[in-house]
Order: C-alpha cells, then sequence, then structure tokens
C-alpha cells in the first residue's frame, strides 16, 4: 500500500532525488508499521547566512489511527570558540556541518519518526508499561 504523501520545498529548490529519498524513507517507514493514513514532508532551508552556510530543516508529520506523530529536525546552532588575531577569544554560531547536507537531514528525521513509530506500534500492541502519574482506567476502578 502507498502512503499518501505531500512534500513541500520551503526556500530551496525542489529536486526529483530529494524527493526519491523522500519517497524510499516513508516505504522504509511503512514497512516498520503498516497502518500509517498519510504522510507530510517539509525540507526548509532557514538560515541563509553566507559565512556560515545554509542549514536544511526537515519535518516529518505522520497521521496513524488515533494520533499525529510529528518530528521536526531543525538544524542546531553550537557554539565554538575560536581565537582570532586579537588576544581576545570570540564566539561564533555555526550550523552543524551534518545539517548543511540534506540527505543527511532527511535520514535524521526519518530515524526518529521510525522510532516513534516503534513506540507508538509497542504501546498499541500494549508492550509498554504505564508511566508513574498515568491513569489506566484500571487503576481508577480499583483505587
Amino acid at each position: 500500500m502507498s502512503v499518501p504523501t505531500q512534500i513541500t520545498f520551503l526556500h530551496v529548490d525542489s529536486s526529483p532525488a530529494v524527493e526519491t529519498r523522500i519517497q524510499d524513507e516513508i516505504r522504509t517507514l511503512e514497512r516498520h508499521f503498516s497502518r500509517i493514513q498519510n504522510c507530510r514532508v517539509v525540507v526548509e532551508a532557514p538560515h541563509h547566512h553566507h559565512q556560515r552556510g545554509a542549514g536544511f530543516a526537515v519535518r516529518v508529520d505522520l497521521r496513524v489511527p488515533g494520533s499525529e506523530i510529528v518530528v521536526n529536525q531543525s538544524p542546531s546552532l553550537r557554539s565554538t570558540l575560536s581565537k582570532s588575531e586579537s588576544p581576545e577569544w570570540q564566539k561564533h554560531l555555526e550550523t552543524h556541518p551534518e545539517h548543511k547536507d540534506v540527505y543527511i537531514c532527511i535520514r535524521d528525521a526519518f530515524s526518529a519518526a521510525r522510532r516513534q513509530l516503534e513506540d507508538y506500534a509497542r504501546m498499541l500492541r500494549g508492550h509498554t508499561k504505564p508511566h508513574a502519574g498515568t491513569h489506566t482506567p484500571e487503576a481508577t476502578e480499583a483505587g
């Protein structure tokens, strides 16, 4: 079964190769959980810093029976210290190098989505324990 998919590119040109990679990742998710109802993917290049390089953000919204799984893989900024010609240290913010490659961002986003789908499937099968403070119908009837 093919999952209905919507792929959107924001501030970045669409690419057939990127769309193909996203479709491959969705098929992989479907092998882990066959009841995905639809999938929306947004690929965005939010930062256009000339010296720091562009980072990509990938958002994956999966609709599953009774719930929605959302993964937002955004480029993070890391603090680095570099010594300039002056004796003072200057703090620079730059995007992680791996988030400058759209394929790595897609891989990371879909890996996180797969883990959330696996957790959701375990919960549906009843293989997860309820967390402390969660009320189950059995616990409220007994109390």
